[in-house]
């Protein structure tokens, strides 16, 4: 549970730094940016517990979220572009 409100508070922070990484014109708003971000710090976390780069319970680290959050925008840029 610990890890699952870390993750979240992290991915806060990680979507609003993908954002500013992120190169191109973003249409997004805050509020889709922060779930991004959370989305992709969720991602880091269970993707990287489920290749054992994390123990059970451990949340990604900040730089791995930052990664999660860029991937996911990425892909939502891609998917968003396309309708």
């Amino acid at each position: 549970m610990m890890a699952l409100i870390g993750a979240i508070i992290i991915g806060f922070f990680a979507g609003l730094i993908a954002r500013a990484i992120h190169p191109g014109d973003d249409k997004a708003g805050f509020l889709v940016t922060v779930a991004l971000g959370i989305v992709g710090s969720l991602v880091a976390t269970y993707g990287g517990q489920l290749l054992g780069l994390y123990p059970k319970g451990a949340s990604a680290g900040f730089i791995a979220s930052v990664v999660g959050a860029v991937l996911v925008l990425f892909i939502y840029n891609f998917i968003a572009k396309r309708t």
